[in-house]
């Protein structure tokens, strides 16, 4: 029964990773309902500033903001990838990291550098390996991730793009749309795109309070950290969701192997016992 013991350890050390990954399942499940209630109380916010400023992009103001010119010669683009700090959440960060991959290329095939803020442990690690310039990175933001953790390299981005190093700038991350779908996300978040909703027939402007510069330089920078941090958000609801589904799928599959092994055991035992009986038999049949 040399082969009968090795498969009972098998069993013993599939029923010992089915308990963590249950117990894992079960913390994500617990998890998930605030991530998605912090994600959708700051919706509503960064949804109005989203329509606010694409209105302002489709005024006809004296000041054009800097982060509302659109640049036809692009030399080089920067990203923002917000990604995971632990694994075992399924293909949620490598889904992400082929569709910006594959946008890459196509950046580089023209020429374009490329420079990269990540945004998570996973996103650092993958671009290390890569031939991209990282101007900045941030890891550990916690269950409740703090916008005062964000601010200094969504800078780094808005004064590279402000002093002209950089002509597009681009926010990837994992869009939680329900708990079995995460969708990966790319938009550009500079220069500002105007609103496609809002059509006007006239000319038409805000009036500003003290000037359109000190206002607009103001909001404009609240409106980019308001996105990043909303993108922050929807990633972390999509890592639990990604985690709970990813922990379930593998307690199923260990469950199925259990059960298998324990096919090939009794199996096994009970050749085992008849080549026993047999054994038994044939020498008493000698005797």
């Amino acid at each position: 029964m040399a082969g009968g013991r090795e498969i009972k350890t098998k069993i013993k050390s599939v029923q010992n990773t089915r308990k963590v990954t249950r117990a894992l399942e079960m913390v994500s499940a617990s998890k998930i309902r605030k991530a998605q209630e912090r994600m959708k109380a700051s919706r509503p916010y960064a949804r109005l500033m989203t329509q606010m400023i694409g209105h302002i992009a489709k005024a006809n103001s004296e000041y054009t903001h800097p982060f509302m010119v659109d640049r036809s010669d692009i030399k080089r683009v920067g990203y923002i990838v917000i990604s995971t700090d632990r694994g075992l959440c399924g293909g949620l960060n490598s889904q992400m990291f082929r569709r910006i991959l594959a946008d890459m290329r196509e950046w580089q095939a023209k020429g374009v550098e490329i420079d990269v803020v990540c945004v998570g442990q996973k996103a650092a690690t993958f671009f290390r390996r890569l031939k991209v310039n990282i101007t900045g990175t941030v890891t550990h933001l916690g269950e409740k991730p703090q916008l005062e953790k964000l601010v200094g390299v969504i800078k780094v981005m808005l004064d590279a793009f402000g002093a002209g190093k950089l002509d597009r700038v681009f926010l990837c991350y994992s869009d939680f749309v329900n708990t079995m779908t995460q969708k990966p996300t790319q938009d550009q978040l500079l220069p500002l795109p105007p609103s496609e909703s809002l059509q006007s027939k006239h000319d038409w402007d805000y009036i500003y309070e003290p000037s359109a510069e000190v206002v607009l330089d103001h909001v404009m920078t609240r409106y980019v950290e308001s996105l990043v941090y909303q993108g922050v958000l929807e990633n972390l609801a999509s890592e639990q969701a990604a985690r709970m589904v990813a922990m379930k799928s593998a307690s199923d599959n260990a469950s199925k192997l259990i059960e298998t092994l324990q096919l090939i055991y009794n199996k096994a035992r009970q050749a085992a016992i008849t080549q026993e009986i047999s054994e038994i038999v044939g020498g008493a049949a000698a005797v």
